[in-house]
């Protein structure tokens, strides 16, 4: 393993355990040329896995790509990052064991989304947005409407001015 820092080819590892989930390694490392120590991940890979973007482009499965994306939905959102963690493994074993190489992008945000509505909906929805790439309001009406039908009519039940008591 190279050093991040120096870039010396020697390192050795100091300590090593697996993640949280197990689906993971964390190896503390250190550098036997500039003595800094680094932290490397080492998973488990099924497959290559190959993303077949909407313009034909081929690109291989970045699995740190879909992590952001996932944390940017999750932004300040109460979701633990241990949990987002588990969900992107989720994901990605989810894609690994399809026994299928090359898979569409718009497979893989299909899934996240699903992924993102059973965690938090602030996130489905704004994944969403940017996913199916929301240009008016009313996009965001019909998957609201989607996510969470109100039977009768929909602003029954929302309070309004006139409604609401003044002290």
């Amino acid at each position: 393993m190279r050093c991040p820092f120096c870039g010396h080819e020697d390192t050795q590892v100091k300590d090593s355990r697996s993640s949280e989930d197990g689906t993971a390694i964390r190896r503390r490392r250190v550098c036997s040329a500039c003595t800094q120590r680094f932290t490397t991940v080492e998973r488990v890979q099924l497959r290559e896995l190959t993303v077949i973007k909407t313009d034909g482009r081929r690109a291989p499965f970045d699995r740190d790509k879909l992590a952001r994306s996932i944390r940017v939905a999750l932004r300040k959102r109460p979701v633990e990052e241990e949990r987002q963690e588990r969900l992107v493994n989720g994901l990605v074993r989810q894609l690994e064991a399809s026994g299928e190489q090359d898979i569409s992008s718009h497979r893989i945000g299909e899934l996240a989304m699903d992924a993102l509505r059973e965690v938090d909906g602030v996130a489905y929805v704004r994944f969403a947005s940017v996913y199916r790439d929301f240009r008016e309001v009313e996009a965001f009406s019909k998957i609201l409407a989607d996510m969470n039908p109100i039977s009768g009519d929909a602003h029954a039940s929302l309070p309004t001015k006139d409604s609401q008591e003044t002290p």
